[in-house]
């Protein structure tokens, strides 16, 4: 089992599951994940509110980052967000990618996208080495 398979079956009761994240693909370079977002995702002015859409962007950045460095964790030490358009109810698909990788750091970028492609937000994030794998996996 992957890295990235043990995240999402780990996740479902934890902030993962919480939120209502899916899965959709990843790799050492990209990680997708989707979120159908609902009423309970919204703020006060009817639009996805801007913790879940940064929570998003950050767990995906977290997994890319996590299998890129083939580590069993790593944890967020910087996280820079950029809000670009409001998003509403209804599917949201975050991509993440690898930025540059040195030592036990890790930068990665993400963006969220609504079902009709525009970008709501994106985000750049640091991460480091929580707990490297166990030899012998």
């Amino acid at each position: 089992m992957s890295i990235l398979d043990k995240m999402v079956e780990d996740g479902d009761g934890r902030f993962w599951g919480f939120l209502g994240c899916r899965y959709i693909k990843g790799s050492k370079q990209e990680v997708q994940i989707a979120l159908t977002a609902g009423e309970h995702h919204t703020n006060s002015m009817g639009i996805i509110h801007g913790g879940v859409l940064t929570s998003l962007m950050d767990q995906a950045m977290g997994m890319v980052a996590t299998a890129a460095m083939e580590v069993d964790s790593c944890v967020t030490t910087n996280l820079n967000v950029h809000f670009l358009a409001p998003m509403r109810q209804g599917e949201l698909i975050v991509t993440s990618t690898v930025l540059h990788q040195a030592g036990r750091s890790i930068t990665t970028q993400s963006e969220v996208r609504d079902a009709s492609g525009t970008l709501g937000c994106m985000a750049t994030a640091t991460f480091r080495v929580a707990k490297a794998r166990a030899s012998g996996r």
